[in-house]
């Protein structure tokens, strides 16, 4: 797969991967080399890393716990710590080598430690690789809401080796594909149509063109101020849906992208509802992703606080909740008012 060139980092792929990674090593002094796992990619993906660096510098593990419930400013003074306490300095490189929780929290603690220090990101997800290791964004939660605390940072370079995800659960495959429809439904119409065909036999094609477009989409609007707007089509109610799922005592913590196929199926009802989204297509969005992703309990009683968490999203305005709908597919609208009687008529589809 060919390399991809954001607006200052590239993106490289396979066994050029790590070619590129030690050329950018032995070009670079850094004093000290942080990786950053969780216990799953330490155990799973960390050896075969260590096997392919080619460095004679010092390489230090670093280790959090797994999951979203850790994407959080505490985990990050833990991180912060431990950088100190093993003398890292503004020559140091932290590698992130996990999922999303990864490459998100680790881009936010390269780019805060001593006002910043490099960081490379490999991620190990389906989700991580189409979604959050490219574009910029770094953050944590803020208690349940999602990447409140942030910034945008550049890493030096992100390397995608497919073989990483052999060591992901189904679960996870499943939950990345949801980004990769996203940008099926929003973007390019041949994404959508590929996973209808073959879901994700095409695996390398489908996660190279993503990131392409998002890397399109990203140099054309690094900080959200219109098209990048177009990559959170499903996330509005989706982020809603998975922030009240993680807070509540009687629900099972959703997967991100379980909780983003809910959202794209509303969100696509909305754009029925309010811009004459081709009826058809609605139905066969929602079959096709409830095939892929099963079904969301979520009952009336949930929306109350559904709706609460909706007041939260980044992209508000005065207190507006703004939605990205579609006219049709990869026909986007952004900055959508939507009221709630249509919302909660959204999640009546969604459940019907």
């Amino acid at each position: 797969m060919k390399s991809i060139q954001s607006s200052s980092y590239p993106v490289h792929f396979q066994e050029d991967a790590y070619k590129q990674l030690n050329t950018y090593l032995a070009s670079n002094s850094h004093s000290i080399l942080f990786v950053l796992v969780d216990e799953n990619t330490n155990a799973a993906c960390l050896p075969k890393l260590m096997q392919e660096l080619a460095t004679n510098a010092t390489v230090e593990v670093v280790e959090i716990e797994s999951g979203e419930i850790h994407k959080n400013l505490e985990t990050c003074t833990g991180l912060w710590n431990a950088l100190t306490e093993l003398g890292a300095d503004r020559k140091s490189l932290l590698i992130n080598l996990g999922g999303g929780v990864i490459t998100d929290m680790g881009g936010f603690v390269a780019a805060t430690y001593k006002r910043g220090i490099k960081f490379i990101n490999i991620p190990t997800t389906l989700l991580s690789m189409v979604d959050a290791s490219v574009g910029g964004k770094t953050g944590v939660d803020l208690g349940v809401l999602k990447n409140q605390i942030g910034l945008f940072a550049d890493p030096e370079m992100v390397l995608i080796d497919t073989e990483y995800l052999a060591t992901v659960p189904p679960k996870e495959i499943v939950s990345g594909t949801a980004e990769i429809i996203k940008y099926g439904l929003s973007y390019d119409q041949n994404l959508w149509e590929e996973i209808k065909l073959n879901h994700l036999k095409n695996s390398n094609y489908l996660i190279h063109r993503s990131i392409e477009i998002k890397n399109e989409v990203v140099l054309e609007d690094r900080m959200e101020t219109h098209l990048r707007k177009i990559l959170n089509f499903g996330h509005t109610i989706g982020h809603a849906v998975e922030s009240y799922f993680l807070e509540s005592n009687h629900k099972q913590t959703l997967t991100h992208g379980e909780a983003i196929a809910l959202g794209m199926i509303a969100e696509t009802y909305i754009s029925q509802q309010l811009f004459d989204f081709p009826m058809e297509t609605l139905s066969d969005v929602k079959s096709r992703i409830k095939t892929i992703f099963g079904n969301v309990p979520i009952e009336k009683e949930d929306y109350p606080a559904i709706l609460g968490m909706l007041k939260h999203d980044k992209k508000n305005t005065n207190g507006q909740v703004n939605f990205v709908l579609l006219k049709d597919l990869t026909q986007y609208k952004i900055d959508c008012k939507v009221d709630t009687a249509l919302i909660e008529a959204a999640l009546d589809y969604y459940s019907a």
